[in-house]
């Protein structure tokens, strides 16, 4: 693994200003997580969707991004397959699935780490750019 690659993928804002961790970039797969706090909560006192769809987004991000080729996601489709709450410790994995000249498949688990459950799934494409950002 490029080391500049990882770099530049681990100062995501987005994933920063979370408090998500970018546990590991490797070329095709990337883990994420973070710990649920009271403020990611939606109205029925569970994890929100979105932060769930957005952890598993970051993962995807930096699977499809790490062979240093700018790749733009294009299509995710997720299915939520179990509420989590505060202090839960979520992890999502981004795998690659396949890898063309203009397009990338990927899945993405988001599981809770203690437990090992199974929180959400996806599938995610992306479109490669003709260009490299390291």
């Amino acid at each position: 693994m490029n080391p500049a690659i990882a770099a530049h993928i681990r100062q995501d804002p987005f994933a920063n200003w979370l408090g998500a961790t970018i546990e590991v970039i490797e070329p095709g797969y990337s883990r994420v997580s973070l710990t649920v706090t009271e403020s990611m909560l939606n109205f029925h006192f569970m994890t929100h969707g979105g932060l769930v769809f957005a952890l598993g987004d970051i993962a995807f991000a930096g699977a499809s991004n790490s062979h240093g080729q700018t790749a733009l996601a294009l299509n995710v489709a997720i299915s939520f397959l179990r509420p989590t709450g505060v202090g839960d410790h979520l992890v999502a994995e981004a795998k690659e699935v396949q890898l063309g000249g203009t397009t990338a498949l990927y899945d993405i688990m988001v599981t809770e780490r203690s437990s090992q459950k199974l929180i959400a799934k996806s599938q995610a494409t992306v479109y490669r750019k003709k260009e490299f950002f390291v």
